[in-house]
């Protein structure tokens, strides 16, 4: 996982890394913007509706770490974090940093199947999670509620709470993030304290945000995106508040947009075509919102332009993944750049390399890279990262891409056999492995098919052991299994064979050409 010592001293020497931990960072802001606004909620069961100060966050994550070392958790611990936008989130983020456990994001969306694998695979002390209910997908974890939570606070106070034992350092690790993957369950993602907190400072410098910024965190709190593109850290970091909407819908959004003078908020594709048309109805005022960014899959050009005339807000691309590297279009940008490309990378030292077919560089092709903040292997996966890095540190990310002028980049696929559904990433493997469970499905392929709103929709095609079940049954029997429902299959098709590559391989390529 670690970068070489003598490109740490490098990224040391250039101030990218500044030696700060994600605690004395927040114990700093606290210091600094005490009583300005920094997380605000309108509230979901469990977590009434809440003004946090910077003070506020600060006093009730040392109140939690103290409440959570006491019920036994301990520097270097895993803990799985699945809760909805809510204050808490962040509190238990920076409760477990100041301990030094670790927390595993999951998303709201993730059910039995997916939870109890991040508990064995990372050996988790502890799950936190919304409810009771939800305590059912981690049998055998130790869980804590909203209201566990509420519980373990110690009573307030002024002075920080100490705990025993050396505190976490700036190089060691923050948390493991999921990765997209493109086979089987998600991998783990390392980030440290020093390479995190620069790929979120950077981006809040990059997004022009200050103490007056108002960032809307639309999207799940534990993605990548919202968490620091720049997202909330980004936002804690330059003395901004941010709103957490219980859902990006527009009936949710618009109207905290007009309450809380919103000037920045993110989204994925579809849900930017849902925002522009439900803004042509009027009903609210959007006239705060400044910025519009707009990543987490490729976001076609003829919709690009439509966000500043039906917005009335500068649009923001860009294109990053939870491994490392961020794109983003400037705010300064020509309009051109800003519409038709995916921006250009936020560091000088973020290396880009793209290969053609051949191996050879070229300006288009598949993108490789690595930089301050892009991980050097993910966690435990010492046979994965063989293939997923170069011998010298560079991450194969799976794209193609084109480089455009300006060092811009424009993507255009995947080289991963990955399908990206509205910005949620889906595993073809797991999902056929779910399938292949089923008794009447005797082989399953699941491909991507081009989809207008979505970007890309999901087919599964069947070969079958006699006759074929109802599709309505397919998908009972996949919430059965526990999966997150954006990974059940859009469509089922039934087939007698699929097509085969000359070594005998199940071509996806011709299934994706049938769609």
């Amino acid at each position: 996982m670690h970068w070489p010592d003598d490109v740490a001293a490098r990224y040391r020497a250039a101030g990218y890394w500044r030696g700060e931990t994600f605690g004395g960072l927040l114990r700093d802001l606290a210091a600094r913007y005490g009583s300005r606004p920094a997380l605000i909620s309108p509230g979901l069961p469990g977590s009434p509706a809440a003004r946090w100060t910077f003070r506020d966050l600060d006093e009730r994550a040392d109140r939690l770490a103290a409440g959570l070392h006491a019920a036994g958790i301990r520097h270097g611990d895993r803990v799985v974090l699945q809760l909805p936008n809510v204050p808490e989130f962040h509190q238990v983020c920076f409760a477990l940093f100041r301990i030094g456990a670790l927390p595993v994001f999951a998303l709201p969306a993730h059910r039995s199947a997916e939870i109890s694998y991040f508990c064995e695979f990372t050996e988790a002390t502890a799950y936190i999670c919304p409810d009771e209910e939800h305590k059912a997908y981690a049998p055998g974890t130790r869980a804590f509620t909203l209201a566990d939570l509420a519980g373990l606070s110690a009573p307030s106070g002024t002075d920080p709470v100490e705990l025993p034992g050396p505190g976490p350092g700036p190089g060691d690790l923050a948390f493991l993030q999921l990765s997209g993957g493109s086979t089987g369950l998600p991998k783990l993602i390392p980030r440290t304290h020093d390479d995190y907190i620069y790929s979120f400072r950077a981006s809040a410098e990059i997004c022009e945000l200050t103490p007056e910024s108002v960032y809307l965190c639309a999207l799940p709190a534990a993605h990548n995106f919202p968490m620091s593109s720049p997202g909330v850290f980004g936002a804690l970091s330059a003395g901004a508040a941010s709103v957490l909407a219980p859902d990006p819908s527009p009936g949710t959004c618009f109207p905290l947009i007009e309450r809380e003078r919103v000037t920045i908020a993110a989204l994925v594709p579809p849900l930017a075509l849902v925002w522009m048309d439900a803004a042509a109805s009027g009903g609210h005022d959007l006239s705060s919102l400044e910025v519009l960014q707009v990543g987490g899959a490729k976001f076609s050009e003829e919709a690009a332009k439509r966000v500043g005339p039906e917005l009335g807000c500068t649009l923001q691309q860009v294109f990053g993944m939870a491994e490392g590297l961020v794109n983003y279009t400037r705010l300064d940008d020509p309009e051109d750049v800003i519409v038709s490309t995916q921006g250009r990378p936020i560091s000088p030292d973020d290396e880009i390399l793209i290969l053609d077919n051949e191996g050879n560089e070229s300006d288009h092709g598949h993108l490789l890279t690595r930089g301050p903040y892009t991980i050097r292997g993910y966690w435990r996966a010492d046979e994965h990262n063989r293939t997923a890095f170069t011998e010298d540190g560079f991450y194969r990310t799976g794209d193609i891409v084109r480089r455009a002028e300006g060092g811009y980049l424009v993507v255009e696929g995947r080289a991963k056999d990955q399908i990206n559904r509205g910005g949620e990433k889906i595993a073809a493997e797991e999902v056929e492995n779910h399938l292949l469970a089923h008794p009447a499905i005797r082989d399953a392929s699941v491909v991507a098919v081009p989809d207008p709103y979505l970007g890309e929709r999901t087919r599964a095609y069947l070969i079958c052991r006699g006759e074929a079940p109802k599709k309505a049954e397919l998908r009972a029997f996949l919430r059965d299994r526990g999966i997150a429902a954006f990974k059940i299959p859009d469509m089922f098709e039934f087939v007698d064979a699929f097509p085969q590559t000359a070594v005998g391989k199940v071509s996806k390529r011709h299934l994706r050409e049938r769609t």
